[in-house]
Parts: structure tokens; C-alpha cells; sequence
């Protein structure tokens, strides 16, 4: 993209809430949700917490019934369906990596959810490489709830904010949650 494409997202909790902080982009300072545990040192699937550490951005889903059009970014960006899935499943050699639906017999996050917070995901390459069984899935940056009420361990911007964001973001920049 051009040279307004951002090095490092800087993510901080609020002082006095765990639970919400702000994403320092560049000089933009956002408004975002966190995991119900905050900001976590060592992230265990189901904690609720927000990984602490640095990631690459790696890929990103939209709805398109929800977009006219594909949101601007150089991010490497598809369309989703109700199909795809995120298998959360520790014990399945899936666990943390895009699945098909429906997958009986496993625990899997439905991409394509009715209320929103999906219409718009990064993945943040958490435990991607190499993937250890239990140490959490499905971290992503994508849609807050209202009022940011916490995530399961995602970075959660106003959906507004996350398309305006996203026209920022490259291959190259990471985001650093601290």
C-alpha cells in the first residue's frame, strides 16, 4: 500500500478497567475492547485474556452481504461464509487453524455470526507457529460488542474504527499488546 501503512499497533489496557484499552496507531488513538481477564502473560485457552506479546497480522475475513464492497487494505482479505469455522478444539489436530462447518464431534468459533462481532476479523498469528495445544485459539482484531463489553481474548475495535484502521494496515506491521 502507500507510506501510510503503520509499522506497530501499540494496545494498552485503561487504567482502573482491564477490560478496555486503546489501540496507538500512528497518531490515532482508539477506543478498544480486551479479553475479560485483561492483558495476560501466559494465555491458556479459555482465560479470557489477551495475549500479551507482539503479532504479524496475517490474514483477514469479511461477510460480504454485510460490505458493498471489499474493505480497503493490503492485507491479504476474503470473503467468508457460513461454512468457516476456527476449530478452539485442544485435543483435534486442527486446534487454532480455519475449519469447515459443520465438524461434528469438535468445539469450533462460527465465522459467520448473526450478531456482527465477526463481519470484520484479522487473525493475529497467535499461537500459529508452532501451534501448542491449549495455549489459546481464535485471537483476533474484529468487531466490538456495544459499550466494548469484553472479548474472549480479542482486540475489539467499533466497526467504523476497524474499517478505517484496516485501509492502514500492510503485511509488514504488527500489533504489540502490552
Amino acid at each position: 500500500m502507500k507510506s501510510t501503512t503503520l509499522s506497530i499497533l501499540r494496545v494498552r489496557a485503561r487504567a482502573g478497567d482491564r477490560r478496555r484499552g486503546t489501540v496507538l496507531a500512528g497518531a490515532s488513538v482508539i477506543p478498544c475492547a480486551l479479553g475479560a481477564a485483561g492483558i495476560v502473560a501466559v494465555k491458556r485457552e479459555g482465560d479470557g485474556g489477551s495475549p500479551r506479546g507482539t503479532f504479524r497480522l496475517r490474514e483477514g475475513v469479511f461477510r460480504p452481504d454485510r460490505f458493498r464492497t471489499r474493505p480497503a487494505t493490503a492485507l491479504p482479505l476474503r470473503a467468508t461464509g457460513p461454512e468457516d469455522g476456527w476449530c478452539d478444539d485442544a485435543r483435534d489436530r486442527r486446534y487454532n487453524r480455519p475449519i469447515r462447518l459443520p465438524c461434528p464431534g469438535i468445539s469450533a468459533e462460527r465465522m459467520w455470526r448473526e450478531d456482527g462481532l465477526y463481519d470484520l476479523v484479522i487473525d493475529l498469528d497467535y499461537n500459529r507457529g508452532p501451534i501448542r495445544p491449549g495455549r489459546g485459539s481464535a485471537i483476533f482484531l474484529h468487531v466490538a460488542r456495544p459499550g466494548y463489553r469484553p472479548t474472549e481474548g480479542c482486540v475489539a475495535l467499533k466497526r467504523a474504527d476497524l474499517v478505517r484502521l484496516l485501509r492502514r494496515l500492510g503485511p509488514t506491521t504488527r500489533m504489540r499488546i502490552m
